[in-house]
């Protein structure tokens, strides 16, 4: 038997892009739903970003929930990158005046969650067979089942932010939906351990070895990853080896400094890039992964989906608000300018740090004059700052 329940937004996906716009969107009295397939307690576990441009800090203290993030987060005014053995510092503050929050995606993902429990707000968690409908209409619905029951949400729109392997992008049919893709034949080995950081400041590094990267996520607790294989099999990379390698890979500077210590989370992630276009098809609006994923290379991911989420809400506001659908209208195209800029220089910065398998001599030639210039060159020492800070919102 099925059972109809009713909002203003449907939103499939309660990671930090959904959970944010439902903040933001009840802040702005619009009712949403939010409804997921997992549970709430495996939403919460993943291990994922830690650098926050400041455009999304200010988002997430629009949608009320900066406090613990103002308390705990580090704020950063630069980090560093090394090649050749010796350490650059990127000063962020000097070269664009700007900083970035190293906060994880687990405690924004956690503010959020509690914000949304907070106020009562309604996540329909560990649903089944959850599918947008008649998205091509002015009555689009979410329909799916929970408890041995059928539901459907009906509503206004739908907002498709259920992530790479969600089923929102799906139902944009294949003879409108374009998917630009590229897999890189390379994964990132991380581990978190209960260790203090090996600096202040992220470190990354381009080594003859493989990339390596060092980020922390408080005084007392850091994030490592280093490159490795796509086909890579984590049972084999013990506690041990792992902190071998990285300190092969660090300047000995940084090695000599690494305090090394038990795994309390250890897992490879793949490397790609993904663009559907368009992100918006009748009133199905899709955001975050589900839209695009970038390398992680430059920091980006969390990052793409609040400015999605900041387009997307400012448009829904002003159609409830004031009647006003031209945001809604412009919210593919204005948010994609955006997202290819992020690709980009995700792109840039994996081809830049990474030893990528099919690199020829010459190759790597161009990888060393480019890291050279770089380092030699204000103008492109502040193109990166900007790109990593964050492009200004359009």
């Amino acid at each position: 038997m099925s059972q109809k329940l009713r909002t203003q937004v449907a939103i499939i996906g309660s990671g930090p892009a959904g959970l944010l716009l439902s903040e933001l969107l009840r802040k702005a009295g619009i009712d949403a739903w939010v409804i997921d397939r997992q549970s709430k307690v495996h939403i919460e576990a993943r291990i994922r970003a830690g650098v926050l441009e400041w455009g999304t800090v200010e988002a997430l203290r629009e949608a009320g929930v900066g406090a613990r993030m103002d308390r705990e987060g580090m704020v950063h005014s630069g980090f560093e990158m090394c090649f050749d053995g010796h350490r650059h510092r990127i000063d962020l503050a000097s070269l664009v005046d700007k900083k970035v929050m190293v906060y994880g995606q687990t405690e924004v993902t956690r503010d959020l969650f509690d914000a949304r429990d907070a106020m009562n707000g309604i996540i329909i968690d560990e649903a089944e067979e959850v599918l947008p409908q008649q998205v091509d209409s002015d009555r689009p619905y979410v329909s799916f089942r929970k408890g041995g029951k059928t539901h459907r949400v009906d509503c206004q729109f739908i907002a498709g932010c259920d992530g790479y392997h969600g089923v929102s992008r799906t139902v944009i049919p294949s003879a409108v939906r374009q998917i630009y893709e590229k897999t890189y034949p390379i994964g990132w080995l991380g581990v978190l351990s209960d260790t203090p950081p090996v600096s202040e400041e992220l470190i990354y590094v381009h080594h003859p070895r493989g990339f390596a990267l060092c980020s922390l996520r408080s005084a007392t607790r850091s994030r490592y990853y280093i490159q490795c294989d796509s086909s890579a099999q984590l049972e084999t990379w013990s506690d041990n080896r792992f902190w071998e390698e990285l300190k092969r890979r660090l300047p000995e500077s940084a090695a000599a400094s690494l305090v090394t210590g038990p795994s309390i989370e250890k897992s490879i992630a793949p490397l790609r890039s993904m663009v559907v276009e368009p992100i918006r098809y009748g009133r199905l609006f899709l955001a975050g992964d589900a839209a695009h994923i970038v390398p992680p290379t430059g920091a980006k991911g969390l990052n793409l989906a609040a400015s999605d989420i900041g387009f997307l809400s400012q448009a829904l506001v002003r159609f409830f608000t004031e009647a006003d659908e031209s945001a809604l209208t412009d919210y593919s195209a204005k948010a994609l300018r955006r997202i290819w800029k992020a690709e980009r220089f995700s792109w840039w910065m994996t081809r830049l740090l990474h030893q990528l398998p099919a690199a020829d001599s010459f190759d790597q030639r161009i990888q060393k004059a480019e890291l050279e210039y770089l380092f030699s060159s204000r103008a492109a020492l502040v193109s990166l700052a900007e790109n990593y800070v964050g492009l200004a919102l359009e």
